[in-house]
């Protein structure tokens, strides 16, 4: 969980600098590092989990993993 943590710190920082450069303006920068970053990091948890998921259930029926 610390990674995903650690992913969100760097993802807000991004999404303001990348919301104010557009636009100048702080409160959209600011919206955009609170709310995207958000949304994604859990987007980003669900789908480890789901991922973890699927390799057990590949390595229980012996199929072989996708490279990646």
């Amino acid at each position: 969980m610390s990674k995903t943590f650690s992913f969100a710190a760097v993802h807000f920082a991004v999404a303001f600098a990348v919301g104010y450069l557009m636009t100048g303006s702080l409160l959209v920068g600011g919206s955009l590092a609170l709310v995207e970053p958000a949304i994604n990091s859990v987007a980003y948890h669900l789908h480890e989990k789901v991922w973890r998921r699927i390799e057990a259930r590949r390595a229980l029926a012996g199929a072989p993993l996708l490279a990646g």
